[in-house]
């Protein structure tokens, strides 16, 4: 019995997806109270766990059946991020959750594919985004109340 890394390669990248979402899902949780430890996690599960259905299901197939599955799952995860995206009288508040939400997408279709060093850089890029250009939002909106 061959108990090699391709039998647990999808269970990994499942987990690898849910602990690579976690850090903006933490971030987002102290810092919004639309989506957070719960949401990204779960889109960076799902959207792992679909393309491992899929290409389980296009086992060989060429590159354009890949690229078909990752086209619905970009679609697909854009309207769980529109769901995010709140209009209050003149006032727009979760685009950036939003498009977070479409990266966390990304990165479990990359571990999905065992792109493993585009996931992490993704959800290192991610993190920073909010960790670093939370601060210069800060700064700048600041300089606007004066």
């Amino acid at each position: 019995m061959d108990l090699g890394w391709h039998q647990f390669q999808p269970y990994a990248a499942l987990v690898a997806s849910l602990l690579l979402a976690f850090p903006v899902a933490w971030n987002r949780e102290q810092h919004s109270d639309l989506v957070g430890v719960r949401t990204f996690p779960l889109v960076a599960v799902g959207a792992c766990a679909y393309m491992l259905l899929g290409l389980y299901f296009i086992d060989g197939a060429g590159p354009e059946a890949k690229a078909r599955l990752l086209q619905g799952l970009m679609t697909g995860i854009g309207f769980v991020g529109g769901g995010a995206i709140l209009k209050h009288d003149d006032t727009v508040s979760g685009t950036a959750s939003a498009a977070s939400i479409w990266i966390v997408g990304a990165i479990g279709a990359a571990a999905a594919m065992s792109a493993w060093g585009f996931a992490v850089t993704l959800a290192v890029i991610n993190w920073l985004v909010f960790r670093v250009f939370m601060r210069l939002k800060v700064r700048s909106d600041r300089s606007l109340d004066k």
